[in-house]
């Protein structure tokens, strides 16, 4: 990995403000606030970038106009984000042969990756990869599928970005638990990353970690779990309580299993870089693996500055501990994440 770049919004509200807005959008006017603002308090989140100001929120009407300003922001944090990421690569636009894109927050088509690499003046012939319908998981499946790619076309470099404008989906007058949890943890953000192949001639300069191996995980009967129901109004949050339980009950022996193959074992892992959920879903994940209290201790940071940014989440959390932690040579990292599917994502990874 050469580069790791996160891109934020400029409106950015701490999180009694954002507790306001969702109780103005999706509650009936004299509700009762106790319950919305005791799940806010509780979500582990202190600030969080939206793509609107929040006074735009109430005018937002139909799924139209919500989607209208998706396409907006994305390409702007998308352009931002690449841009700053082939920078700290020392690549240009036209050496990329490969651009993925992770988004579950709207709908384009041409799609995002088409447009930024029109915009960006990439090649004619650069591989493009639209990624929907991964959520949260997105961020960790994507560069395991980048890095598939690179496998099979080592002298090559590739980008993925992942975008995410999760508030243009709370919806207006639900209030379902599952609307009041997600208006309490998701932000807005991109994130992108450059993967070189093995034989590219700028991959021995890189400075992030090397991928060593990856492990996808499809559970069973758990699609009721998390994920949209798409209707009129645009995307209606399916979010289950169930999600630490699922947790709990798979990604222990997941884990165990992909280290095992590669000769390591839970404690031979220096480095964590988790997706952040929520604090249940974090406390699920340091228990079930019996990871030391400060093992995750980036990601919950990650969570309290911006929020869970879906498929971008678990990037800025690499972009964090590459940046400000970052391990030793030699020390192998996990990074993972989960969503709908239900699944887990899991990369190996070697500083």
């Amino acid at each position: 990995m050469a580069a790791v770049q996160t891109a934020l919004p400029a409106h950015r509200y701490p999180q009694h403000r954002l507790t306001d807005l969702v109780g103005d959008l999706c509650l009936a006017p004299g509700a009762d606030r106790t319950v919305l603002r005791r799940l806010h308090a509780a979500a582990g989140v202190q600030t969080r970038h939206l793509a609107l100001p929040v006074e735009e929120y109430a005018d937002l009407g139909d799924f139209g106009r919500a989607n209208d300003a998706w396409t907006a922001g994305a390409l702007a944090l998308g352009e931002e984000a690449v841009t700053r990421a082939l920078k700290q690569a020392g690549l240009e636009p036209d050496d990329v042969d490969l651009i993925a894109c992770a988004s579950v927050t709207g709908f384009a088509v041409p799609s995002l990756e088409a447009r930024l690499a029109v915009r960006l003046g990439m090649r004619p012939d650069v591989k493009r990869v639209p990624l929907f319908g991964l959520g949260c998981v997105a961020g960790a499946a994507g560069i395991a599928r980048v890095h598939d790619y690179l496998r099979g076309h080592p002298t090559h470099a590739a980008v993925l970005l992942a975008v995410e404008l999760c508030s243009l989906t709370v919806q207006h007058g639900d209030d379902s638990p599952a609307n009041l949890v997600a208006g309490a943890l998701f932000g807005d953000g991109a994130a992108a990353v450059v993967v070189l192949g093995d034989q590219h001639p700028g991959a021995r300069l890189a400075e992030g970690p090397h991928v060593v191996a990856t492990r996808s995980a499809l559970y069973p009967d758990t699609e009721h779990v998390m994920g949209w129901d798409i209707g009129a109004t645009g995307f209606r949050v399916v979010l289950s309580p169930e999600v630490p339980e699922v947790v709990r009950t798979h990604l222990h022996d997941d884990a165990t299993r992909f280290l095992a193959d590669h000769g390591l074992t839970v404690d031979d892992v220096g480095t964590w870089v988790s997706h952040p959920g929520g604090p249940k879903v974090l406390h699920a994940v340091a228990e079930t693996l019996g990871l030391p209290d400060d093992a995750l201790a980036v990601t919950w940071r990650s969570l309290a500055a911006v929020g869970n940014l879906s498929s971008a989440s678990v990037l800025h959390v690499l972009q964090e501990t590459r940046d400000a932690h970052r391990p030793a040579p030699g020390t192998w990292g996990v990074l993972l994440a989960l969503g709908p599917g239900f699944c887990s994502e899991l990369v190996l990874l070697r500083w």
